[in-house]
């Protein structure tokens, strides 16, 4: 096996069994019990990014990994909305979405104290994306309140 075939062979068996992941999760008939699983399978792509930048010095896993965390997040919100429910009367699975969500962007910052300067900006990106998720999922629970007439 030649030396660019081993070093591909890692990011590839780790793209391939995170899309496996969210796959598993796509293929899950109840909304909540989806967004369970694409919420654990972005922790699981941030355990990745972060090995894959750390211990191998892989921008092109890292950069996989964290493109599956926007699009496991994605698909737990979009999961959550599916189901019908108003978040303010039935606030569950919501509220264990955004509860989450932020400990996700808390890890995603504790990442990027850890890298470079010179390669914080695709981090910047994932960390808006999962913001403007857990901004919505909030909203949601908290609703604008009661109208004043």
């Amino acid at each position: 096996m030649n030396r660019a075939a081993i070093v591909l062979l890692p990011a590839l068996l780790f793209a391939a069994g995170a899309r496996a992941d969210l796959t598993a999760a796509k293929n899950e008939p109840n909304l909540e019990k989806r967004a369970g699983l694409a919420l654990d399978n972005a922790r699981d792509a941030l355990k990745a990014a972060r090995a894959a930048y750390m211990d191998k010095g892989d921008p092109k896993a890292t950069s996989a990994a964290l493109q599956e965390i926007v699009d496991s997040v994605q698909l737990a919100y979009d999961s959550l909305v599916a189901t019908g429910k108003d978040p303010r009367r039935k606030p569950k699975h919501f509220k264990h979405a955004e509860i989450r969500t932020r400990e996700l962007m808390r890890q995603l910052d504790d990442f990027r104290a850890q890298m470079s300067a010179l390669d914080r900006d695709e981090i910047e990106q994932t960390r808006r994306s999962i913001q403007k998720i857990h901004d919505a999922l909030l909203e949601g629970i908290m609703g604008a309140g009661r109208k004043k007439k």
